[in-house]
């Protein structure tokens, strides 16, 4: 049953809050002070249509905004959605008892995403691809998406509607991961399972037709038929089939810059869930660096990079589960600087063991606001002080933000 309802506030994932006798309710693309028509699903709504609108609401540019689940903010006019986002960030930190100065939030959206994760359904008769519609596994076809970078705008959708044209065969659902990289598009499929000589000679002929860099199957190579290369500062690095990137390339740039002014005078560094060394290979530019992931082969692409890029200091490499094993106190104490960058889960094991460490200096980099501030107090409630807060947009028209954070010791503490 349709009803209206009166939007007060935002929540942190962009969905518009209405008061109800019955409680909150939570609506998708709507903005505060607007009067909407929604179709409730328990503490969620479908929005049917906006009665009156908010003076910061604006056209959205990509014309499957209001179906497709993977933009969430296109409909916010620029200084809202930026002034949003940044209080978004504030409120995530005096919620976990921070206050600290945060600076104005950098756009890094730069050309766009440089990796697509398209879906390839078969729900009938039809193959259906694009993304997933809001809270709900059906599938929005799109043939391009205007917040990747040109090369994939286009192109993804085709690659991923011929893979699937290939593999139909089971009739599995499919997630096709594609990245822009210097020499072509690398392209991994989920969702397959063991595959038979002859598919394997198909995919190798399809990978030809589309010109694909490389292709493999849940990480298993079928075809490289270039190296797929991601510069990182100096070096060329070519990762691990579907292993971690930043999500856009001006992203990590920026990212890196803030990291490495940080540790400017750190002649040894520790880069922790370094992936396959966005961080750790610019920093040896001018520091000694140990590394260390998780993924083996992210360490094994980051070594093999260091080693053929002329002009950098020592680079040690470590595949290590730091959830489990996190670096130990008297290991930590070895270093000038410290950097995290661990998944949304955020670094709570290792928090704890930098925290009862002589590091002088930590950054950390979050891709989830509320684990980076967890995190942090963690190091505060421990001699540490947030010199800097930095909101990095990289995931532009989405509610998500990378926060950098900059924490020193202000006391030394004295060895026993």
């Amino acid at each position: 049953m349709a009803e209206q309802v009166i939007i007060r506030r935002l929540g942190a994932k962009a969905d518009g809050i209405a008061e109800t006798s019955s409680g909150s309710v939570f609506v998708p693309k709507v903005l505060p002070g607007e009067t909407v028509t929604i179709e409730r699903d328990g503490s969620h709504a479908r929005l049917v249509s906006v009665d009156e609108a908010s003076p910061e609401r604006e056209t959205p540019f990509c014309p499957y905004f209001e179906a497709c689940g993977g933009c969430a903010t296109q409909h916010m006019k620029h200084d809202f959605y930026r002034a949003w986002k940044q209080e978004t960030l504030v409120h995530t930190l005096r919620q976990a008892r921070i206050e600290a100065p945060v600076e104005p939030l950098i756009d890094a959206h730069g050309e766009g995403r440089r990796r697509v994760t398209l879906h390839v359904r078969f729900p009938d008769r039809a193959m259906h691809v694009g993304f997933m519609a809001p809270r709900s596994h059906q599938i929005v076809e799109i043939a391009f998406c205007p917040v990747t970078e040109p090369a994939l705008k286009d192109q993804a959708p085709t690659i991923a509607r011929a893979i699937g044209e290939h593999l139909k065969g089971p009739r599995k659902p499919l997630d096709v991961q594609i990245t822009a990289t210097k020499t072509g598009f690398d392209v991994d499929v989920r969702g397959y399972g063991p595959l038979k000589d002859q598919d394997r000679i198909r995919l190798i002929d399809l990978a030809a037709s589309l010109d694909l860099s490389r292709l493999s199957i849940h990480g298993d190579v079928i075809v490289e038929r270039r190296p797929p290369a991601i510069t990182m500062g100096r070096a060329d690095v070519v990762p691990p089939a579907g292993s971690f990137l930043q999500a856009t390339k001006l992203g990590e740039e920026t990212l890196a810059g803030l990291v490495t002014e940080a540790c400017a005078r750190a002649k040894r560094v520790a880069d922790l869930f370094a992936g396959a060394g966005p961080f750790a290979l610019r920093l040896a530019e001018k520091a000694d660096v140990h590394a260390v992931e998780f993924d083996k082969g992210a360490m094994v692409a980051l070594d093999k990079a260091a080693r053929a890029t002329l002009g950098l200091r020592r680079i040690t490499t470590e595949a290590r589960d730091l959830f489990r094993r996190p670096l130990l106190t008297p290991e930590l104490n070895t270093y000038d600087a410290v950097v995290l960058d661990p998944p949304r889960a955020g670094a709570e094991a290792q928090a704890k063991q930098l925290a009862a460490s002589k590091v002088p200096l930590v950054v950390s980099v979050s891709c989830d606001a509320a684990t980076f501030a967890r995190d942090a107090a963690i190091l505060m409630g421990n001699g540490y002080r947030l010199e800097r807060v930095i909101p990095v947009d990289q995931f532009k028209h989405s509610p998500h933000l990378e926060v950098v954070g900059i924490l020193r010791r202000d006391v030394v503490k004295k060895r026993r």
